[in-house]
């Protein structure tokens, strides 16, 4: 066998479809090659009894940031920060990884020099060329969508590096997420240090902003993925309207409904739902919105994403079906392998399937908490 090819038995193996408890998995040349139950063919590793699964697929990270910019005001050197976020990813059992950069000045991202995302986004295209990276990075662009030089920043990116995702997001006060200005009064207070008179001058520019740019920066960022080929994400729905607006856009995952009736009509229309994996270990949604845990209870939570924190992907996949007892594992485990791979369209991957990428990661359970062993891509082992 070469170095990408290898064999498991005594394995707890997770299907789309369905567990096989004892059974085997043969890689060769960085794909599946056979999958079966019992004893395996001779020469085969025991695992004995961890459990295998596809690697992981994540749409939604903004975690990078916490690397890029450790402490406030001290900005880190690209290429080292990608490289120790991108093990912390591998380490969490994600293979695909679509890496937020977000584009747009507000209150959170006050600096419009580009040239600091631009050093990320090469950064990470650099790593990948050189062979230095465990996981396949892809870039996910968040746009917010009344900020006035949204649009230049958008297409100076889509311009320069490849763009998988690109998302709309509008933290106006009182729309979608912030719908209830008490939660961002309190984000505000707690992240910037804004006193009264601060929050309100700033809540009055950016309603301001929203008026002025809102529908015409939308359209334009809408027109930018059909032109481009960019898979459209809409952000923080909240009512039916909001999803139809989606809708007509061409929007193909819904990212963090904050309401029950707006994750239901999403869901209906096809287009994937996806919430975060911490709003599902927190017990519900830190900005006071709808809970991860209702929507899988309700059928209609289709993908999970690490948001914040990489390790909760994992962890929150495997704990879905004890918190939601119509969910089997296979279909927990789906949640962040098969449907995020599907929902962007990469068809090589995301399910242990004879023929399709061998992305694998082999974990045990320690005290109710995953443990990951080893992690492959491609069939090479990167962790």
């Amino acid at each position: 066998m070469t170095s990408n090819s290898f064999a498991l038995r005594d394995a707890r193996l997770v299907l789309r479809d369905r567990v096989i408890e004892h059974g085997w998995i043969v890689v060769e040349g960085g794909r599946i090659a056979e999958i079966g139950d019992g004893d395996g063919p001779r020469g085969a590793t025991s695992i004995d009894g961890d459990t295998v699964i596809p690697g992981l697929v994540e749409l939604h990270t903004d975690h990078l940031e916490t690397h890029i910019e450790p402490r406030p005001k001290v900005r880190w050197d690209a290429l080292p920060a990608v490289l120790a976020y991108d093990v912390q990813i591998a380490g969490a059992g994600i293979m695909t990884v679509f890496d937020c950069l977000r584009v747009g000045t507000d209150g959170d991202n006050p600096n419009p020099d580009l040239k600091p995302l631009f050093a990320v986004a090469d950064a990470l295209r650099r790593g990948g060329d050189m062979g230095i990276l465990r996981a396949e990075h892809h870039a996910h662009l968040r746009c917010e969508v009344c900020s006035p030089n949204v649009l230049n920043s958008a297409q100076a990116m889509i311009d320069r590096f490849p763009i998988g995702i690109l998302s709309i997001m509008d933290h106006t006060p009182g729309q979608r997420q912030f719908r209830d200005k008490t939660k961002l009064e309190y984000y505000y207070r707690g992240k910037l240090g804004m006193g009264e008179e601060e929050l309100r001058k700033f809540f009055a520019e950016r309603i301001n902003l929203h008026e002025r740019y809102a529908v015409p920066h939308r359209q334009a960022l809408i027109a930018l993925t059909r032109s481009n080929g960019i898979t459209l994400a809409s952000h923080d729905d909240t009512t039916v309207a909001h999803v139809e607006e989606s809708l007509a856009a061409g929007a193909r995952i819904a990212e963090f409904p904050t309401t029950i009736e707006a994750a239901h009509a999403s869901h209906a229309a096809g287009v994937s739902v996806m919430m975060g994996a911490p709003n599902i270990m927190l017990g519900g949604s830190h900005s006071g919105n709808v809970a991860a845990e209702e929507l899988a209870r309700a059928g209609v939570l289709d993908i999970l994403s690490s948001d914040y924190v990489p390790t909760s992907l994992l962890q929150a996949a495997l704990s879905l079906p004890q918190r939601v007892p119509d969910m089997t594992l296979a279909d927990a485990i789906a949640t962040v392998t098969a449907k995020p791979a599907q929902a962007v369209g990469l068809t090589d991957r995301g399910s242990l399937t004879e023929g399709l990428r061998a992305d694998v990661l082999r974990l045990s359970l320690v005290e109710d908490i995953a443990v990951v062993r080893e992690v492959y891509r491609e069939g090479r082992r990167v962790i």
